[in-house]
């Protein structure tokens, strides 16, 4: 594995502009997959993210629905849960036929916050009830209105609770009404295995980082062995700047995008399909949901057609990408090690996220 790693960390840099909408076969079937979660309810395995663009996000959400998605991610942190809220409401899609999901920022991890928190989102995305609610990230930071509460030296401030109390707090809401299911977004085997044991709730979703240069392959095992289903975020990868020019980028970020990849461009000729269909048709196959991010009307109907089979001789070609990249690490700006027991963790860096 060091190997593969050595050498694909080796491929030169991808500088050019995205490419122009080609055409793609229509023939093969494309289907409508969805998953089961612990909890009964059913999740599709394609989905939309909306990190970023928060101008465009009202638009594009009532759009990708109208075109037929219905998994609708999103975060508080992301600061686009009013334009979340009103692309729903302007689709014209029933609220009952949309999956949504947001998830609760560090700052508001103290017991006492937890509820409140909830509310502020149900308040921005006009809605009175998540499908969905996700912990971000196991650190707690200090309570108030910083979601980045730094000391004089600029290091971030912890809180003076634990991700296990703040998980309990979560637990109370599915009696609300306001929550459907809770799960919990970039933690390590180690840290979900704790909440299994101190608390009563298994977590319905765990969302991490996935795609063909970071497969996990033993911990996406385990997880499923545990119940817990997996939403990938950056399903395709390092395709996304903000992992370049983000504080604490890894120089790994600027090897080939993933979707350039010759291996998935063979074998998208092979299906009539983009390297990007191909790499969402991974996730799909492998029992996961995908929730790429685009506001460019071309890119979400080609993602729309990304749920199709792939051979298995074309998921052991995929597989052999592989490369342990992991690009989303702010560990060192967050003063945690995220992801400790888990792969991709070497390079790194230290720097601010805003």
């Amino acid at each position: 594995m060091a190997s593969l790693a050595a050498r694909v960390t080796r491929m030169p840099i991808f500088r050019a502009s995205l490419p122009s909408r080609q055409p793609f076969s229509r023939s093969l079937a494309t289907r409508a997959t969805s998953y089961k979660l612990n909890t009964g309810a059913k999740i599709p395995a394609l989905g939309f993210g909306t990190f970023q663009d928060s101008d465009s996000q009202e638009e594009t959400v009532s759009r990708a629905l109208q075109k037929g998605m219905r998994l609708i991610d999103t975060a508080r942190v992301y600061n686009v849960e009013e334009e979340v809220g009103r692309g729903i409401k302007k689709s014209g899609v029933p609220r009952e036929d949309v999956f949504l999901g947001t998830k609760l920022w560090c700052n508001d991890y103290h017991p006492d916050d937890v509820e409140r928190a909830l509310d502020d989102s149900l308040r921005d995305l006009d809605t009175p009830y998540v499908d969905l609610l996700l912990m971000h990230y196991p650190c707690t930071f200090k309570r108030g209105s910083d979601r980045f509460p730094r000391d004089s030296n600029g290091r971030m401030i912890h809180g003076e609770t634990t991700y296990v109390e703040t998980w309990r707090a979560m637990e109370n809401l599915i009696k609300t009404g306001k929550v459907k299911a809770i799960g919990v977004s970039n933690f390590s085997k180690g840290e979900i295995e704790t909440l299994i044991r101190e608390t009563s709730t298994v977590p319905a979703v765990h969302q991490m980082e996935t795609h063909p240069y970071l497969q996990q392959k033993g911990f996406n095992e385990w997880l499923r062995s545990k119940g817990i289903h997996v939403i990938q975020f950056s399903p395709l990868g390092n395709m996304n700047d903000f992992y370049r020019q983000t504080g604490w980028s890894k120089s790994i970020a600027h090897m080939m995008r993933v979707i350039d990849q010759p291996v998935l461009k063979e074998i998208g000729q092979k299906y009539g399909k983009s390297p990007v269909q191909v790499v969402l048709a991974c996730g799909i196959n492998s029992g996961r949901s995908v929730i790429p991010k685009s506001v460019v009307d071309w890119q979400i109907e080609e993602n729309l057609e990304a749920d199709f089979e792939l051979q298995p001789e074309d998921m052991a070609q995929i597989a052999t990408l592989d490369a342990q990249a992991r690009f989303n690490d702010p560990s060192l700006d967050y003063e945690w090690r995220l992801y400790s027991d888990l792969e991709g963790i070497d390079g790194t860096m230290r720097g601010k996220t805003h």
